[in-house]
């Protein structure tokens, strides 16, 4: 950031005024009145091209397009971008993904750093604290898009599926979990699959329900979609 210096900060009146008191003022207020007059009639800077929803959403598919196809660009992860989101971030995108070590949302989108929000628990379920986390992506950092990501052969859903007996707090995942089960129950097809698809969809729906995040969607300043990833292909498909 460049500093100011309110001792030149000075408009052509006073620097008028300065002209008869002292050696050299003449040059002094030429040169300045240049500046100013060079500045008042520079064309302006050309605007940066707003972010849309869609577009978002678009960079998204795009980057992953990339990474099925081994032609990653790897952008955003020099040590110059480091520096400049050191100062602050501007992500134009969220993901709500599971906390699978096999989906890293920067990798598999092909973004770097400060282009993604990033929220990751087991079975990419949204608690009240990843809700709020979305909610503050959105609302003050101006994400335009936000993708829940569920995944081929989820462990968490499979153990739902199973009524799996754990210890701890791994029961309270399986149990935000499990309506997604019953609901998915009946149709054709792989039920871990099903299961998670039908899961995905559950979660956008409970974000959707936010009054944070559907007053920017009324306004059309925020998307909500589902992703499903396959594992074996690392292809993200969005979900109806």
């Amino acid at each position: 950031m460049s500093r100011q210096h309110p001792q030149i900060n000075l408009s052509r009146r006073s620097l008028f005024k300065f002209g008869a008191g002292a050696i050299g003022t003449g040059i002094l207020t030429v040169g300045l009145g240049s500046n100013l007059l060079a500045a008042e009639t520079a064309p302006a800077a050309p605007a940066e091209e707003e972010v849309t929803p869609d577009k978002a959403l678009q960079e998204l598919l795009d980057g992953n397009d990339r990474f099925v196809k081994r032609k990653r660009k790897n952008p955003h992860q020099s040590y110059t971008r480091l520096v400049e989101v050191a100062k602050g971030q501007k992500p134009f995108a969220s993901v709500l993904g599971c906390a699978d070590s096999r989906v890293p949302s920067e990798i598999v989108f092909d973004q770097g750093l400060g282009d993604l929000f990033v929220c990751r628990v087991a079975g990419n379920i949204a608690t009240p604290e990843e809700i709020g986390s979305l909610e503050f992506g959105s609302l003050v950092l101006g994400s335009k898009v936000i993708m829940v990501v569920g995944h081929k052969r989820c462990g968490a859903v499979d153990a739902a599926i199973k009524g799996a007996q754990v210890p701890g707090q791994i029961g309270s995942l399986l149990a935000a979990i499990k309506p997604s089960v019953e609901s998915s129950k009946g149709q054709s097809g792989d039920k871990v699959e099903n299961a998670c698809k039908a899961n995905v969809l559950s979660q956008v729906k409970k974000l959707k329900s936010s009054t944070v995040l559907s007053e920017l969607i009324s306004a059309e300043k925020l998307k909500i979609v589902g992703a499903y990833y396959d594992l074996d292909t690392g292809k993200i498909s969005i979900l109806n």
